[in-house]
């Protein structure tokens, strides 16, 4: 559950972010896909989720201690992803370090399993919170996907096993068949527009540094103060590396207050290890409709 940071949470959060998962990723049958850049092709189930701590993910790393996590691996710590499209659906398992399909999971921002679709240039994504059978096997839902190539992310807290409570980021590719048409990838800016609102980010991360981005979110002209509690905060900051599409959360550093609206502005912990252009997508909620906003921000060395 996130928390408001202080000073000994920063330096928690880095130690973390230097101890996290390092991950390589594996080809996996077909996917479906689909890229939308406007306000996002994206689903998702309720206003919860995960803050995965520790979770900001660098460059393809190993399994040693200090190799930060990158979510670019179908296998991590005895655990390890294993899926497959039926139709419009992906089906996955997570296999544990004692060879059986796992089936305890903590919640984060109190959803169990993340699980993320983008399209190989950064055009299409989705953000799924999927159902889980009694043995184990998770759903997600990929209706409407545009053809090309995806990579797939479970982003999760084993409940059992040696990692239990620790955040893994696993993923596989996919294919998604037909004339795939790629998308030039939009450049670096402070602003973007998702369904009438208009998002800007300040601040200026360097690669493998802690630091903050400023997310602010206004609508015609005025400032918005009504943002409605998604995945336990106001809202839901993912990143991916362009090129190799290393993933990265970025740490709400406030958590919604019941009963109270969030905004204008809202600020997360940044730790994105790799310099070079981060495509950044932001959910936010109003008035019961989940938003998605997308914009690629330029990462110095």
């Amino acid at each position: 559950m996130t928390r408001t940071t202080t000073p000994r949470r920063r330096v928690l959060l880095a130690a973390a972010a230097g101890a996290a998962l390092s991950l390589a990723l594996t080809a996996c049958g077909s996917g479906s896909g689909t890229h939308d850049m406007g306000g996002m092709d994206h689903a998702a189930s309720s206003p919860t989720g995960h803050d995965m701590a520790g979770m900001s993910h660098g460059p393809n790393g190993t399994d040693g201690t200090t190799a930060a996590a990158d979510g670019l691996a179908a296998e991590r710590g005895g655990y390890r992803l294993d899926g497959a499209l039926s139709g419009a659906e992906y089906r996955f398992t997570v296999t544990g370090p004692d060879g059986g399909v796992l089936t305890s999971y903590r919640p984060e921002q109190t959803m169990e399993m993340h699980f993320y679709a983008i399209r190989s240039d950064l055009s299409g994504f989705r953000h799924l919170h999927p159902s889980m059978a009694p043995d184990g096997t998770w759903t997600a839902p990929l209706e409407g996907l545009e053809p090309g190539d995806w990579r797939l992310y479970a982003s999760f807290v084993p409940g059992a096993g040696s990692g239990a409570g620790t955040g893994l980021v696993l993923s596989r590719t996919a294919s998604v068949p037909g004339a795939a048409d790629p998308v030039p990838l939009p450049p670096a800016a402070t602003g973007t527009t998702a369904d009438g609102y208009a998002v800007t980010v300040a601040g200026t991360p360097r690669a493998g540094a802690a630091g903050e981005l400023t997310v602010t979110v206004s609508k015609d002209g005025q400032p918005v103060t009504d943002l409605q509690p998604y995945l336990g905060t106001y809202a839901h900051l993912t990143a991916f590396h362009a090129g190799d599409l290393a993933f990265a959360h970025l740490h709400p550093e406030e958590e919604a207050a019941e009963g109270a609206g969030g905004g204008p502005a809202l600020a997360f912990h940044a730790e994105l290890p790799q310099a070079g252009n981060w495509r950044l997508f932001l959910q936010f909620r109003t008035g019961g409709t989940l938003h998605t906003a997308a914009l690629t921000l330029d990462v110095a060395a």
